[in-house]
């Protein structure tokens, strides 16, 4: 019977982050936020930060390879990490704290400011803001609250993992605060 009810348990789980992953996390102020901040990306992703018009031209810093990298090997990176993770964990990955959210803003950094430090490798600035800037598209019509980072791999695998966003976590915080029957305001 101990079995059944561990069964039950992992059932029970799944459902919960399922229906959580489904769930609307965010407000007009996160959504909003999330579509400015992600259109932007996208398009500095897309022209390479250049558009230019001359007698009539238009040129862009479009780079293909950036395109690709962002869009197809940034999410099957991210979405076959947590895949693995989820089948030997069956847990919600949370790591919001202070140190997870550090990390998180360090790695987005380093892979933007590429161009300054390994010229080489400068084709990931541009991807990184592709991929950040769709995710974050992705999470504001979704709803979801979590770190950009995540938001197509909980979308495909239904989960709500969690990665904590120095920029949106303080931005959601304060719309719960305002939206809260429990709050201050009058």
């Amino acid at each position: 019977m101990g079995g059944r009810t561990e069964i039950a348990r992992v059932t029970e789980t799944k459902v919960n982050e399922s229906e959580q992953a489904r769930r609307r996390q965010i407000g007009t102020i996160g959504t909003v936020a999330r579509v400015l901040i992600g259109s932007l990306m996208v398009l500095y992703g897309l022209t390479g930060g250049r558009i230019e018009v001359m007698h009539g031209n238009v040129q862009t810093g479009f780079d293909p390879l950036s395109v690709a990298i962002g869009v197809v090997a940034f999410p099957a990176l991210l979405l076959t990490w947590q895949w693995i993770r989820a089948r030997t964990a069956k847990t919600r990955y949370e790591a919001t704290g202070p140190l997870a959210t550090t990390i998180n803003i360090a790695v987005f950094i380093a892979l933007v400011l590429t161009p300054r430090y390994a010229p080489p490798l400068s084709f990931t600035s541009n991807a990184a803001l592709l991929f950040y800037g769709a995710s974050m598209l992705l999470a504001a019509a979704r709803g979801y609250g979590g770190c950009e980072v995540l938001a197509i791999s909980n979308w495909i695998l239904r989960r709500d993992d969690q990665i904590g966003c120095l920029v949106l976590s303080p931005i959601d915080d304060y719309e719960r605060r305002l939206e809260s029957p429990h709050s201050d305001r009058h």
